[in-house]
Order: C-alpha cells, then structure tokens, then sequence
C-alpha cells in the first residue's frame, strides 16, 4: 500500500458561484450518482499553492466523500525529483501530479509514466492545451509578466529591456529554473527567441537579477519594497494587489511565456477510478469556477479570466516546441546557472 504524505492543511475559503446555476452536463453526470461507488486513497503532487490545493481537495471531497486525497506539495522541480527517487526505489507513490509545465510533463510521459485518460471534460477544452495522447490536459492559463513596486516604479514600464536597464539595477528578481517550472519553461523560451537569446541573461546578470526558489518569494520581495522589478506568474500578482500590496502587473510588449499547469495520472496508480475522477474534477465546470475564484485564468471554454488577468485570447504568447525544450531543460538549467550562479 502506498504510504500516505501528510496533507498541508489551512482553512477553507471556497465560494462557488457556479452553485446556483443551472447544471452543466458534467454537474448532471455527478447529479445523477457519478460519484457512487468511487472512494479510497489519491495520493496528489502538486506545485500548486498549499491554500489552493487544501481548496481544490475540499471542494473535490464535497462531491466525492469517500475518496482521501493526500497532498504533497513542492516547486515543480522537487515534485518530480520526488517522483524520480520513487520510480528508482520501485514504487511511485503519486497517483494524480498537477505541476506547472507541459514539458515537465512529456518527460514523463516519454517514461510511460502516465496513464491515458480521455475525459469527457475535454470537449470543453481547447484542444492545443490536451495531450494528443490523452495523457495530460492543461488546467489553467498562466503567463509570466512583470510586477512592479508601485512606490517605487511610477512610470510603469512596457517592455522585458525594463529589467536590463539603469532603472532595475540591483532592483530585480526572479525565480530559480532549478526550482520552479515556470521558471524552467522561460528560460528555454526566452532563450529561443531572437530578440532575447542568452545574450539576455547574460544582461539581466550584469545588472544585478537576483534569484530566488520560487515565483512567491520573488513577489514578496516586491511587495515588501525589497525590490522593484520582478518576473513572477500573473495571478498571484493581482492577488496581492487585492490585498492592498504596492504592487501592479504589466504584460509586456514583446509578449509573455504561457504554462497550462497540466495534470495527469500516474500509470502505476492504485486507484484508477478515484484519480480519474479527481482530474475530471478538475477539468469540470465546477472546478474551472473554482479555478477562477482563486484568481486563475481557467482552461475550460465559458469561464471568464479574473479581474486584472488576461484570458488567453488576449495574449501575446511567446513559445518555443514542447520536444526541444524537452531535450535541452537540463542544458537549459545549467546554463542558467553558470549565467547567474545558482
């Protein structure tokens, strides 16, 4: 049996606007007793914040009771050197693993790690953000933008050159590749395009980038006037400012880098019919809502971006092939860090 990871636990704040509506085909399905009969033990990785995985867990458990859901939580990086170390002492403990990219993903994949799941879900999801193979499906829309000090910054920049300029000398952060998977899939795209390339962090080292372990550390540098500049993922920068931190979110001209956070089901799951339905949970109406209140932009085609964030449709994404950013992420890293010494 596997062993249980202790959950991270916090106190709840859900709100589903979606209760009083009339039901989805997914509700309907779960109405009608789509939940009997499914209980036991899901073992869930995520990168996600501990308050909003305790959130997605609890809303889950409204719906499905009987099932136990476990969660470990770390950056993306350590989840998967988490899983790694399993997988070589013969016994994966994971069932369900939501992390930040898809390209940490299609390294799983290659290692037919992962199960095939074609979820009902998926007619109302944009079919780029699905694996062909049906092995993982995005969850969200989040893109890395720049957040600034609003007491600090008072014209506020348009550009990414921001941050290798005079202005954000000894003034920027951002979150370490070897820790962060946003942070990884960045560094593999910004380095791919033309107008960025390496020589762009060899700039950002030159003018004092300082870096931290994760997208949260960097922004509370910001918001608590440590610093002034900081390459985070959008959400959780109009989160703090509705919260009243000094702090504003800016897409930048050139364009941002976009993660889905996929999810997807371990091949050695011993609960097949439990972790399937976590992750049609997930994918649901429900779940997209839920998504949305915890101030995501959702995946799912009919649920609006929160206040402040950019839907997909809006974006100027930039982007490399999931393959070759595959193939050279260990490069990747390490050439991030003999740029910017981590």
């Amino acid at each position: 049996m596997k062993k249980i990871v202790v959950s991270m636990m916090v106190s709840s704040m859900l709100v589903l606007s979606a209760c009083g509506e009339a039901l989805t085909s997914s509700q309907s399905s779960q109405a009608e007793g789509g939940e009997e009969g499914v209980r036991g033990t899901v073992n869930f990785y995520t990168s996600q914040p501990d308050a909003d995985a305790k959130e997605l867990v609890d809303a889950f458990n409204e719906k499905y009771p009987d099932v136990q859901v476990d969660i470990f939580r770390s950056g993306t990086e350590e989840v998967i050197s988490k899983v790694m170390a399993e997988q070589q002492a013969g016994n994966i403990q994971a069932d369900v693993l939501l992390v930040a990219d898809a390209v940490t993903f299609e390294t799983l994949k290659e290692q037919d790690l992962l199960l095939k799941h074609d979820s009902s879900e998926h007619a109302f999801i944009p079919t780029e953000f699905i694996d062909q193979d049906k092995m993982y499906t995005g969850t969200k829309v989040m893109a890395t933008v720049l957040a600034v000090n609003t007491n600090d910054v008072k014209a506020l920049p348009s550009s990414w050159s921001v941050l290798t300029s005079d202005q954000a000398k000894g003034k920027a952060i951002m979150p370490s590749p070897l820790y962060s998977g946003a942070a990884a899939y960045n560094v593999g795209v910004f380095s791919r395009q033309s107008s960025f390339g390496w020589d762009y962090f060899e700039q950002l080292s030159e003018n004092g980038m300082t870096v931290v372990q994760g997208n949260g550390a960097a922004l509370q540098a910001v918001t608590g006037g440590e610093k002034a500049y900081a390459m985070v993922v959008d959400f959780i920068v109009t989160r703090a400012k509705s919260e009243g931190s000094p702090v504003d979110i800016i897409y930048p001209d050139e364009g941002v880098p976009v993660i889905t956070e996929p999810i997807g089901i371990m091949s050695n799951t011993d609960n097949e019919a439990a972790s399937k339905a976590f992750v049609d949970f997930v994918l649901s109406d429900v779940g997209q809502q839920l998504a949305a209140n915890l101030g995501y932009t959702p995946i799912r085609e009919g649920i609006d971006a929160p206040e402040g964030l950019k839907s997909i449709n809006e974006l100027k994404v930039l982007s490399h092939d999931v393959k070759e950013l595959l193939e050279a992420r260990e490069h990747d890293k390490q050439m991030f860090s003999n740029i910017l010494g981590e």
